[in-house]
């Protein structure tokens, strides 16, 4: 990693000290587990779910939500969770069950195959912004909470890694989508690709709808 300033390091560091106020209010709780997805927009490919209990003591310099960071910094960080979380799991649904039961209740389904992945059983789960049915867990939603838990970011970091990691695999099986390029989601040059050669195996027909 680049060296950084010791002001620098001091800021980040605050800045981290911030982003642990939920795992401190909970610090009862022995393993508590950050939750979050990635994927629930786009026109093509799975929903990931990531999921991540961080040793109290963890950590992780520049941990964020993914969407604020660069992919060469979410690469970097992914490495580093999986080498220092106490456990981590990804969930991954696919877009026959999407268009099969809606987005919503898929997501749900990759967060619980993400629970049910981790090698530690966590006794509280801190979630962005949802409550997933059918999880005896305690769970604490909070709004934007990529942005405000060390746990949540980790998941999110998790989550958005290895789905753009499998949109790049598929881009190679069906290079005339551009998967590697805008990861499934709806940007211009995707639609017209859609209209001009139909869907592809991996596109959420349910999204498409307007398109074919």
């Amino acid at each position: 990693m680049r060296k950084i300033s010791e002001e620098k390091l001091q800021a980040e560091r605050q800045r981290l000290a911030l982003m642990r106020e939920y795992e401190d209010t909970y610090a009862v709780c022995q393993a508590i587990c950050g939750i979050d997805e990635a994927g629930r927009g786009p026109l093509a490919g799975p929903v990931v779910a990531g999921a991540v209990i961080l040793p109290k003591d963890c950590e992780i310099l520049f941990l964020n939500d993914s969407k604020k960071l660069s992919e060469k910094r979410r690469d970097a960080l992914f490495e580093e969770i999986r080498e220092k979380a106490a456990a981590w799991s990804v969930g991954v649904v696919g877009p026959d069950v999407i268009d099969e039961i809606n987005i919503l209740q898929a997501t749900y389904q990759a967060m619980r195959q993400a629970i049910a992945g981790l090698s530690v059983q966590p006794d509280l789960l801190l979630n962005d912004a949802v409550t997933i049915p059918e999880v005896e867990i305690n769970q604490v939603p909070i709004v934007k909470g990529d942005a405000k838990s060390v746990s949540i970011a980790a998941a999110s970091i998790m989550a958005k890694v290895t789905r753009d990691r499998m949109m790049a695999e598929y881009d190679i099986l069906f290079p005339e989508y551009g998967f590697a390029k805008h990861k499934g989601y709806g940007t211009a040059a995707h639609i017209a690709a859609i209209r001009e050669l139909g869907p592809s195996p991996i596109h959420r027909r349910s999204f498409i709808k307007n398109f074919v």
